[in-house]
């Protein structure tokens, strides 16, 4: 992890934000759906954009509090999540396991990564620096 002050409250968000993305993905579809079939009906292949867009801001997110050189553990880390999570789909009745929201996993923590690689990684010390210049007025 990067040298940040407050790593006891990433780590606790970042937790956080893993079991938010574990609870939509086996929530049963129509908690996450009820009265918004339009929506469902107009965007195709809604889950697998929402797999997208999910590994995408976690791998921004993890990228923000990881040193450049654990990028890979990063990826490898979200790959493995996301294989979980299709094993955890196959398990309960209500939902089914899909390689192609995989697929967008992987794809979105592609595009996380080349994000981070872009500028936005190590956002958490930036982050900080910024609060405690807020902090103490300079």
């Amino acid at each position: 992890m990067l040298p940040l002050r407050y790593a006891p409250h990433w780590r606790i968000a970042s937790i956080l934000l893993l079991l938010a993305v574990l609870f939509a993905t086996l929530a049963p579809a129509a908690w996450l759906w009820s009265g918004r079939v339009e929506l469902a009906s107009w965007v195709a292949n809604l889950d697998k954009w929402a797999h997208f867009v999910a590994f995408v801001v976690l791998t921004v997110w993890f990228s923000g509090l990881y040193r450049r050189r654990s990028y890979w553990r990063i990826a490898a880390g979200l790959a493995t999540f996301g294989l979980l999570i299709e094993i955890c789909q196959r398990l309960v009745g209500y939902r089914s396991a899909d390689g192609y929201d995989f697929a967008a996993d992987v794809a979105g923590i592609a595009l996380g990564l080349v994000i981070a690689l872009a500028g936005v990684g190590g956002w958490g010390l930036r982050i900080e620096s910024w609060l405690d210049a807020r902090h103490t007025g300079t």
